[in-house]
């Protein structure tokens, strides 16, 4: 579900339940100032569901198909719940309307000419209820939002161990490194030593083998 579309449609639930109760005040109105005044903010709050009657189109258009056709048919509930408000305050505009009003709780004996029509009654219902829908639908994001960062930190959390975990290993391989390199210096040193030690062991054998040539040659002559 598009999140701007929630926007939209939470924002007209709102606005259409508020037009709905205007127009329910205004129809039991006798002042014409008052009343006058009342409409004119009335075709105000019209103007802008026209708005966003025009920005949820947009939007759901903009959408991929499956989800297009379903937000424009709820689409065209909205569309056929602002032309009742529409007919309504027009119904209310009407210099007869009055008259009407006063014939009918004539008519009627009762005290109850401040109850709200059934088409109201049916808008009120309709609108509180795409209200409850879309707010249960912004809980829905906002829990999934939740659960979501919960879920980056974690990933954060594990992924600065494992960062901590590699400078450790690397730490502990330079140490390793550094190891190698003196245990090679060692071997190396150790390496010459034996070299020169073979070159001294074989000097002095040779000066033995000298020696008892000339002492075996010296007895021999003698």
């Amino acid at each position: 579900m598009s999140e701007v579309f929630d926007g939209y449609e939470r924002q007209y639930c709102e606005l259409s339940v508020n037009l709905t109760n205007k127009c329910s005040s205004a129809s039991t109105l006798s002042d014409q100032e008052q009343k006058q005044q009342k409409l004119t903010d009335i075709k105000t709050g019209l103007d802008e569901a026209d708005v966003l009657i025009r920005k949820m189109d947009l939007e759901a258009r903009s959408l991929q198909p499956n989800m297009k056709a379903m937000l424009l048919a709820k689409l065209r509930e909205y569309k056929s719940d602002l032309n009742n408000l529409k007919r309504e305050v027009k119904r209310i505009s009407s210099p007869n309307h009055d008259q009407s009003a006063r014939d009918e709780l004539l008519e009627a004996g009762m005290a109850d000419s401040y109850k709200t029509s059934t088409d109201q009654r049916e808008r009120l219902a309709f609108s509180t209820e795409r209200l409850n829908q879309s707010s249960e639908r912004i809980r829905e994001s906002r829990r999934t939002i939740m659960e979501t960062e919960e879920l980056g930190v974690s990933i954060l959390q594990d992924l600065n161990q494992q960062r901590e975990t590699l400078l450790h290993s690397h730490t502990k391989l330079h140490e390793v490194d550094n190891a190698i390199d003196k245990s090679k210096k060692i071997l190396t040193a150790m390496s010459r030593r034996i070299s020169k030690n073979k070159w001294i062991f074989g000097g002095v054998i040779g000066v033995l083998l000298l020696a008892v040539i000339f002492i075996i040659y010296f007895k021999l002559t003698h």
